[in-house]
C-alpha cells in the first residue's frame, strides 16, 4: 500500500480490510498488507501506523525514491533544506540511512518485517557494464542487510541472485528473517537526523540529466507505459517527481549550480529545449515524430515552472492519456 502519510490514514485502510473480511465471512487478519513508508510525515508515525494496522500489517517497506520526493515536497519552502543532484542522494546519505535504521528498529520491536528499498538498476548485455551494475546492487543490498532488513526489492529478475547472495550472508540458513536485530545499540534517531540535508553539489550535468530522463519517462507514461528502462535504470514516476521537484525547489529558492549559473525559469526552459533535441537524436526522427515528446516537454515545463508545486505530476498527466 503506497503513499500513506498518517496513522489516521492507516486506520482507514484497516477499517476497509475489516469490512471486506466481514463481508465475505473470513476471519480477522486474513488480509495481509505491507505498507510503504515513502512520505516524510509517515516516518514520524511508524509505531502509530503499525498499531492502527495491527490485525493486518506484516511489514513496512522503505520506499526510498518517493521518500526523497516527499522530503522535497514537504520542505519545499525551506532554503536550508534544498537537495543536491538526485544522482548523489543515495542510501549512504545520513538522512536516508537514519530512515532505514529507524524503520528496522520500529518494525522489529513490533514483530513486523522490515523490507528494503528498490534496486533500480537493470542488467546490461555488455559484460563490463553488467559487472559494474552488479557491484552497485551488491553494495546497496549489503547496506540494507547489514542494517537488519529482512528482504528487499529489485527492478529486474536478473538481479535476484545478487540480492539473494547478500541476504543469505546475513540471514543464516534456516532463519527466515532478522527480527532479532533490534538495533538497541543505536543512539536515538532524532528529527534532526531524519531532516538532515544530504551533502553534494547541484551541477549542470545533473540538471540536464534530470530533464532528459524526465522527457523519456513522461513520453512513455503519456503513451501508457508506467515503468521504463532509461540509461540502465528502471525508472518510474518517482524519478520524474524528484527531478521536477528538485529543479522547482532550486528555482524557487534562488539556488545556483556548481558552475555559478543561477537556476531560473529561463535557464530551465533553455535546457529543456536543448535536451529535447538530444532526445530527438537518441530516439531517431521517426520515433520522435510518432511519439509524444513535445507533449512531455510541455508538461515538464508546466510542472517545473509553476509557482506552486503540484502534489503529483500524474494528475495533469492523466488528462493527456
Amino acid at each position: 500500500m503506497p503513499k500513506i502519510e498518517s496513522h489516521e490514514e492507516a486506520k482507514w485502510w484497516d477499517d476497509v480490510f475489516a469490512f471486506a473480511e466481514d463481508k465475505v465471512g473470513v476471519s480477522r487478519g486474513t488480509i495481509k498488507a505491507t505498507f510503504l513508508i515513502e512520505t516524510l510525515p509517515a516516518v514520524f508515525q511508524m509505531h502509530e501506523i503499525l498499531y492502527a494496522l495491527r490485525d493486518h500489517a506484516v511489514a513496512l517497506n522503505c520506499g526510498r525514491w518517493d521518500y526523497i520526493f516527499s522530503y522535497i515536497k514537504t520542505l519545499r519552502k525551506h532554503p536550508d533544506r534544498v537537495l543536491p543532484d538526485r544522482q548523489v542522494v543515495g542510501m549512504t546519505q545520513p538522512f536516508l540511512n537514519a530512515y532505514s535504521r529507524l524503520l528496522i528498529k520500529t518494525c522489529h520491536q513490533r514483530g513486523a518485517l522490515a523490507m528494503g528499498g528498490m534496486a533500480a538498476f537493470i542488467p546490461s548485455k555488455d559484460p563490463k557494464e553488467n559487472e559494474a551494475v552488479l557491484k552497485k546492487v551488491h553494495a546497496d543490498k549489503e547496506l540494507e542487510a547489514k542494517n537488519g532488513h529482512d528482504g528487499t526489492w529489485i527492478a529486474h529478475p536478473g538481479l535476484a541472485d545478487t540480492a539473494l547472495e547478500v541476504f543469505n550472508k546475513y540471514i543464516p540458513q534456516g532463519q527466515p528473517n532478522q527480527l532479532d536485530v533490534l538495533r538497541e545499540q543505536d543512539p536515538p534517531i532524532t528529527a534532526a537526523d531524519l531532516l538532515a540535508v544530504p551533502e553534494g553539489e547541484r551541477t549542470e550535468e545533473g540538471m540536464r540529466t534530470n530533464i532528459r530522463v524526465s522527457l523519456h519517462y513522461l513520453e512513455a507514461w503519456i503513451s501508457g507505459n508506467g515503468c521504463v528502462p532509461v540509461y540502465g535504470l528502471m525508472e518510474d514516476a518517482a524519478t520524474v517527481e524528484i527531478s521536477r521537484a528538485s529543479i522547482w525547489q532550486w528555482i524557487q529558492n534562488g539556488k545556483s549550480l556548481s558552475n555559478g549559473k543561477k537556476v531560473t525559469k529561463e535557464l530551465f526552459r533553455e535546457m529543456l529545449d536543448e535536451e529535447l533535441q538530444i532526445v530527438r537524436g537518441e530516439v531517431g526522427e521517426a520515433r520522435f515524430k510518432d511519439g509524444q515528446f513535445r507533449q512531455a516537454a510541455e508538461l515538464m515545463d508546466q510542472m517545473t515552472t509553476d509557482d506552486e508545486l503540484k502534489d503529483f505530476l500524474t494528475l495533469p498527466a492523466y488528462e493527456l492519456l
